[in-house]
């Protein structure tokens, strides 16, 4: 559905099944991914990746929709070359001769029982979440400059209770905190060129976060002229603003990809249309819509459209899905591939967002 990538950079979504024989003939060629899963069920090949010490996270947001398995659902990047595998730290990765691919797991209970009350911030002090966000986004900045692929294209946030309340904080502005804590650490900027990047809520498990880094290919951080930059929030959204781009694009040897992160129906930095997730979609086209035009200005000779697109549709209440699948597939059409999967959104107002890549090739549910 989109063009191949010379760097070799491809994506499958793979049932269990279909997962295993890939395992049994292209296991060299797998950087990593992320298993979709039902909260402590659903079958992974855990023992066997392990074994091979492929980094692949598992995620408790269950895959929905029409076309999803029942209990589990595999997201797979796959490269060409030889991969190199290993760990430093709390860092699993693969990489080979262009592309860096890292999961990181961190435990909060570790840091229970230093937090402190601030006295003049809203954000208390040394909070098990903020801190653990730090490490894991130390650990990621450190990791990727030890291998030399310092240039980070895609970070995906997994974080459980989301929109909960803990020590007075929503935990999503814990995690906020502590990413850009982990960003100044590491002597990363935290406005303008900063990887694109998604945070959505699963049901239970340690925060995890998958990565995608380059050697040499620097991106171009995307921003959508229909919304205030993450980076500049007002400190209603919290004390410290989300540290990510609207998209990137990166030229993988000669062929640009996509990444576009989550996006929702947010215009300026306003939620809109509460309540209605048919209009929180539409909204949410228009916008994706808008990063599209403004990546094919930046970067001339681009022409990506949203036919082009694998998506990734977060959604919040699987009560919506049917209703969303409709709705979507009438404003999108039948070329993009579109995968949905349960989670909590970052702001309580929203009941979906949408991710998506472009540029390379896609195998779903084959």
């Amino acid at each position: 559905m989109s063009k191949r990538s010379p760097a070799g950079l491809q994506c499958a979504y793979l049932t269990p099944d279909a997962f295993d024989r890939r395992l049994a003939r292209q296991a060299s060629s797998m950087l990593g991914g992320v298993c979709f899963m039902q909260a402590g069920g659903g079958r992974s090949a855990e023992a066997g990746l392990d074994r091979l010490a492929i980094p692949l996270a598992q995620i408790s947001m269950p895959p929905l929709g029409s076309r999803a398995p029942a209990a589990s659902l595999y997201e797979v990047w796959l490269a060409e070359g030889d991969i190199v595998r290993g760990s430093l730290g709390p860092v699993h990765y693969s990489y080979n001769d262009e592309l860096l691919y890292g999961v990181i797991r961190i435990d909060e209970e570790q840091f229970e029982g230093g937090q402190q009350q601030a006295s003049s911030a809203e954000l208390p002090l040394n909070l098990p979440l903020q801190l653990a966000s730090k490490r894991a986004y130390a650990a990621l900045f450190a990791t990727a400059d030890a291998l030399g692929y310092p240039a980070v294209l895609r970070i995906w946030n997994y974080i459980a209770g989301i929109n909960v309340e803990s020590f007075g904080v929503e935990r999503y502005r814990q995690f906020n905190t502590g990413r850009q804590d982990g960003f100044l650490a590491s002597g990363r900027a935290v406005s303008g060129s900063v990887p694109a990047a998604s945070a959505v809520g699963m049901r239970d498990g340690p925060l995890t976060i998958c990565f995608l880094a380059s050697r040499g290919a620097v991106p171009t951080p995307i921003e959508n002229p229909r919304q205030v930059s993450a980076y500049q929030y007002p400190q209603q959204y919290g004390a410290t603003s989300p540290t990510f781009s609207r998209a990137s694009v990166a030229p993988l040897a000669g062929s640009d990809v996509l990444f576009l992160s989550g996006t929702a129906s947010i215009v300026g930095h306003q939620t809109l249309h509460v309540g209605d997730i048919v209009a929180q979609a539409g909204e949410t086209v228009v916008n994706i819509s808008a990063i599209l035009d403004e990546a094919n200005r930046v970067r001339p000779g681009l022409s990506l459209s949203l036919a082009d697109l694998c998506c990734k549709v977060y959604v919040r209440d699987p009560a919506d899905v049917a209703l969303l699948e409709a709705a979507l597939r009438a404003m999108l059409g039948p070329a993009p591939v579109l995968l949905y999967v349960q989670a909590d959104i970052c702001r309580a107002g929203l009941a979906m967002e949408i991710e998506a890549t472009a540029g390379h090739p896609v195998a779903f549910l084959a």
